[in-house]
């Protein structure tokens, strides 16, 4: 069978299977993890204004309730059907397993492309569909809570949050129905750019580790990595922003649906955003070259590739022509099974997406504690830590004789906001979780570290469930 067969729930039921040889769970324990626990179809009507009226399909998929509540993102594209779903909310459960969020994993998507309706028409879509999901009891901080995905953002995640504000008036709690909300209504500073944030911290993770660089031909370190994205939106702008001005990573080749960009001198990030903006393309940016077909781009010379869009586009047909050297998945399984054993017979170092974009769950999770808490993260420590780190800072002064200059002052007696709270915490959960990738390889010596990651996430699932007693 080809691999344009396979669908995407397949695939990822395809590393779940090569993994699940690693671990000691019972066979129908591990046959319960990996199946979806349950799926939900809606369809309703959108009436236009001149009376004609379009049906709207929608899926809600809840794939594993060994924690509560469930967790993930909802998506509006036209690609969107109920495998989609169901492979991505089976991924949100490994994911969050891994990087150890309590959450089961979900997911959302609405079939529609958000580009072709007003933004009247999007909030009566969104609505309808959140009406939907509340009558089935599909949403609720204690059950379900979904978040921002491909083609929504915080104003859908506003209109879900108000919608279930309105049918649970007296819900202490309600905020926490979704994460990814403004900050104004209860959102959480650094959620916007947290999966970007993510991705870089993976892929400092992955090129701070000697062996894996050296065997690669590649300096340890991201400093001078030269990188190609694909994908503008949310999570590919707020990488290459962070990487390239935390990271000096240079930014070499971009790909979007209208086709790409390259130059191996590098391109100024912010500069590719305005022009996109103006022009409502990337294409004939000054100092690049354009490519007509996205395709192309990705196969430049580079040291990493970032497939930041939608899933399966890297294949068997384009694998081989891939010359990348390390693989950071930005989506969700952009890299077919067939195409990564040919990228790993090529050496080729991938950084799963389960791991490398799980920074937009951590910081839902954060955002989740913060809605159930009613206090906003550093409101009670922030001025104590500066009143302290004042204090020690003029008993130095004293004992030293010298006098900090008042900026320096201000940097080094700043306590914790929220922002701060927020970006410690998703890059300790990082490093963390990379940790236990390489132990987990190391012990199984394994050759990638996708199983790695699997083995990690399943051993976590499997083990709730025998502690709960359901399999003894």
């Amino acid at each position: 069978m080809s691999n344009q067969n396979i669908s995407f729930y397949e695939n990822v039921n395809r590393y779940f299977d090569q993994a699940a040889v690693y671990t000691n769970h019972p066979a129908a324990l591990l046959e319960h993890v990996k199946q979806c626990n349950c799926t939900y179809r809606v369809e309703f009507p959108l009436r236009y204004d001149d009376g004609s009226i379009e049906i709207i399909y929608g899926w809600r998929v809840e794939h594993s309730h060994h924690k509560l509540p469930c967790k993930g993102g909802i998506r509006y594209a036209l690609e969107v059907n109920e495998d989609e779903v169901q492979a991505l909310a089976a991924l949100m459960t490994y994911k969050c397993a891994l990087v150890d969020v309590p959450f089961g994993g979900a997911k959302g998507g609405v079939k529609i492309d958000p580009r072709k309706y007003t933004p009247a028409q999007l909030e009566r879509i969104t609505r309808r569909y959140t009406h939907e999901l509340i009558k089935k009891n599909f949403i609720g901080p204690a059950v379900d809570v979904p978040a921002p995905d491909y083609g929504t953002g915080e104003k859908e995640m506003a209109w879900i949050a108000d919608t279930y504000l309105a049918t649970h008036p007296s819900e202490l709690n309600a905020l926490g129905c979704v994460t990814g909300k403004p900050v104004a209504q209860g959102g959480i500073r650094g959620r916007r750019e947290a999966t970007g944030r993510g991705l870089f911290y993976a892929l400092r993770e992955a090129c701070n580790q000697t062996d894996d660089m050296k065997s690669r031909g590649l300096s340890v370190g991201v400093a001078g990595k030269r990188c190609i994205i694909q994908g503008l939106g949310n999570v590919g702008s707020n990488f290459a922003s962070i990487a390239s001005k935390e990271g000096n990573i240079i930014i070499t080749g971009i790909a979007e649906y209208e086709g790409g960009i390259f130059n191996g001198e590098g391109l100024d990030i912010d500069a590719v955003i305005k022009y996109r903006q103006e022009n409502k393309s990337i294409l004939n940016y000054p100092g690049a070259v354009s490519f007509a077909n996205t395709g192309e781009v990705l196969e430049q010379e580079c040291d990493v590739l970032v497939p930041a869009a939608l899933e399966n586009q890297i294949t068997a047909e384009n694998a081989p022509r891939i010359k990348a050297k390390v693989i950071l998945e930005g989506a969700n399984g952009p890299v077919t099974p067939d195409a990564e054993e040919i990228l790993l017979q090529k050496g080729v170092l991938m950084i799963p997406d389960m791991y490398a974009n799980a920074g937009g769950v951590i910081v839902s999770y954060f955002e989740w504690l913060k809605n159930l808490s009613h206090v906003r993260f550093g409101r009670l420590s922030q001025l104590a830590e500066e009143k302290s780190e004042s204090k020690l800072l003029r008993a130095i002064e004293e004992a030293t004789h010298y006098q900090f200059p008042e900026i320096e002052r201000k940097y080094i007696v700043h306590g914790s906001d929220e922002y701060d709270l927020v970006v410690s915490g998703l890059e300790k959960t990082m490093i963390d979780a990379y940790m236990q990738i390489l132990e987990i390889r190391a012990q199984k010596k394994l050759h990638n570290l996708r199983t790695a990651a699997y083995v990690s996430s399943i051993d976590k699932v499997a083990t709730t469930y025998e502690q709960l007693g359901i399999f003894p």
